[in-house]
């Protein structure tokens, strides 16, 4: 007996965290044993065991049980210790000694893509995007690389009308629809493009990290200067470069515990 016999209690304790955590709202203790195929009376106890412990809270007039307050305090201390940068940090800098190209990490701030890291090659070129610079998530391939892999719900959202579509250089999408369809075929890619949406004569290629929910919780960037006139997408003639980035991104998302969603 000893440690070793509480490994397995220890790991179902850990699947209800989990399970709590990817839904919208607290939910039923059946469905939390049906999720987990879990024996009613097993459900009860580990329940029981996290609410005491904090991390699950109770609502008895709902009969639901959601997450408590020791969950909430442990997720911000994770924040404080910036894992996601840390662990991205050394796959953004092999990244550019790959592709001789400053490369982003970006996260989604509502409808903006927020640049967190950015590492740059020996001889680099001036550019917006530098750490803590926001855009609006529908011009940069990092924003568009994220919402392809959200619900449209959520991306209607977040841009709900015309005025919501930002223009910067006269590229890029200017509704919805456009949006939409942009999306849809950098979601089937597994990367997304934009050559001149943000800066004129400069293009990037990004893909998408993902959570262990299969959720994109960042994007991984290149942006390199390139001039390719007229409106017509240019990134489908960049597949090695969509490579590489493809291959950081997969390597973060392991570091961080995640898993690329099945296509």
């Amino acid at each position: 007996m000893g440690a070793s016999s509480d490994v397995p209690a220890l790991r179902k304790g850990l699947a209800v965290l989990r399970l709590l955590s990817t839904r919208p709202g607290p939910v039923s203790a059946a469905t939390v044993a049906r999720e987990l195929d879990l024996p009613r009376s097993t459900t009860y106890h580990l329940l029981a065991e996290l609410v005491g412990a904090g991390f699950v809270t109770h609502l008895p007039e709902e009969r639901r049980y959601g997450l408590g307050v020791a969950a909430f305090e442990l997720g911000s201390a994770y924040l404080r210790h910036d894992p996601l940068e840390r662990l991205a940090r050394p796959v953004l800098r092999r990244l550019v000694d790959r592709v001789d190209a400053t490369a982003h990490l970006g996260v989604l701030h509502g409808a903006e893509a927020l640049y967190l890291l950015r590492e740059q090659p020996r001889h680099p070129n001036t550019l917006v995007t530098d750490i803590g610079v926001r855009l609006p998530a529908h011009l940069p391939a990092s924003g568009r690389a994220m919402l392809a892999h959200q619900l449209f719900a959520q991306v209607r959202a977040l841009f709900p009308g015309a005025a919501s579509f930002v223009d910067r250089t006269g590229r890029g999408p200017r509704d919805l629809p456009a949006l939409r369809r942009l999306l849809s075929a950098e979601r089937q890619r597994g990367w997304a493009v934009e050559d001149g949406y943000v800066t004129a004569d400069f293009a990037s290629v990004a893909a998408p990290v993902f959570d262990h929910g299969g959720r994109p919780i960042a994007a991984i960037s290149v942006t390199f200067r390139h001039l390719c006139p007229g409106e017509s997408e240019c990134g489908e003639q960049w597949p090695t470069l969509a490579v590489e980035v493809r291959r950081a991104a997969v390597e973060l998302t392991t570091r961080i515990g995640g898993t690329s969603p099945v296509p």
